[in-house]
């Protein structure tokens, strides 16, 4: 009988596309109230954790809710259940609904938010604003038999393991003499106990990302014939993945910046935008971060970016942007409720058996008069 899906199964799946090294130190991103370990069946997605979503989530039987922006930003010194953030988990426990989130690591993801709103501009030659986080990398040295040296190998290359660029299965391999002594209580493939034994086998050395060393080692020593494999892990000095918040890219034609404001509207689903700079200015070259992104501006401008769309922009760092030449589009912050319908996609191609909806509620606070 097939395994139950739990919430663990369901995080795993999103730190695989968001992982939560990519956040910034000061984000709280993860599990926030309820289980690991808890069966779900149904799945809701939503930018934020109001009363209103968590009253929805209990009609609509949701076992667990994921959001972008945490319910849990500050550690609580108190659970309040007059206050409105206290009612709010209240209501969770006792309905034994789980939260989990992904923020600033679904911002830097590949495919996350930020390219989200790039798709949706139809954004080319895209790359990163402003890089974030470089992965690790580790070199894994096994000392396998050579009759088994495929199957690790396989093992290996089948958890992200020796993948450089766009090849596959990268390795290198030197064949040698191992030598051990089987002490009692062992239970050796090879070999018997108080007798040493020599072993023809091959050093297979690959490269592995951080985030995937620990899958690769448990592969590793599960396909390995050994009751204990002999390896070796070493860091490298070599720059993995850089991840980053933003992108910048380029339209496929100059349209002036009224016009392209109206492209964003309809395509963004927003009624206004604020603009600064000259609206007969022609763009082509577009810096797009969602959320609060005012303190980009000037790599925005260094980058060559002719509009930079963001939200939250203040007063004064607007007319700095406009001073350098930058124009700026403030879409608010709530277009980043666009992770709504992308989460969803991207958890139904991975999760076939399970329902997901997304949140009906409009959680932006803001309404034009």
């Amino acid at each position: 009988m097939k395994k139950p899906l739990t919430n663990s199964d369901v995080f795993k799946v999103m730190e695989e596309w968001a992982p939560k090294s990519l956040a910034y130190d000061w984000d709280n991103v993860g599990l926030q109230v309820g289980s690991h370990n808890k069966t779900v069946k149904k799945i809701m997605i939503t930018l934020d954790v109001m009363e209103e979503v968590v009253d929805e989530a209990i009609q609509q039987n949701v076992d667990l809710i994921i959001a972008h922006h945490p319910l849990l930003f500050k550690p609580l010194h108190q659970v309040n259940t007059d206050s409105p953030h206290g009612r709010i988990v209240k209501k969770l426990i006792e309905n034994e609904i789980t939260v989990y989130a992904s923020h600033t690591n679904l911002d830097a993801a590949v495919g996350g938010v930020n390219d989200m709103l790039s798709d949706q501009l139809n954004l080319t030659q895209r790359e990163v604003l402003a890089d974030t986080y470089h992965e690790s990398l580790y070199k894994i040295a096994i000392y396998v038999p050579v009759s088994h040296k495929a199957d690790v190998l396989e093992a290996l290359s089948n958890q992200g393991a020796g993948h450089i660029g766009n090849y596959s299965h990268c390795s290198f391999q030197t064949e040698g003499t191992g030598t051990f002594k089987p002490l009692e209580g062992s239970t050796p493939y090879i070999g018997s106990e108080d007798e040493i034994e020599n072993v023809h086998e091959v050093k297979i050395e690959t490269i592995v990302e951080e985030s995937k060393l620990h899958d690769v080692v448990r592969a590793m020593i599960t396909s390995h014939p050994y009751e204990e494999p002999a390896y070796d892990i070493y860091p490298l000095q070599n720059e993995g993945k850089s991840f980053g918040i933003g992108r910048i890219g380029e339209l496929k034609e100059h349209m002036n910046l009224e016009a392209f404001c109206g492209r964003l509207k309809r395509s963004m689903g927003v009624s206004h935008v604020r603009a600064t700079g000259d609206l007969s200015k022609k763009v082509k070259k577009v810096a797009v971060l969602g959320g609060s992104g005012e303190k980009y501006i000037h790599m925005a401008k260094r980058k060559g970016a002719d509009v930079y769309v963001t939200g939250d922009m203040t007063f004064h760092m607007a007319q700095e942007a406009w001073q350098m030449g930058l124009a700026v589009v403030d879409a608010g912050h709530y277009i980043e409720s666009i992770m709504k319908t992308g989460t969803k996609k991207h958890l139904e191609n991975k999760l076939k058996e399970i329902e997901i909806i997304t949140s009906t509620v409009d959680t932006d606070p803001f309404k034009f008069v």
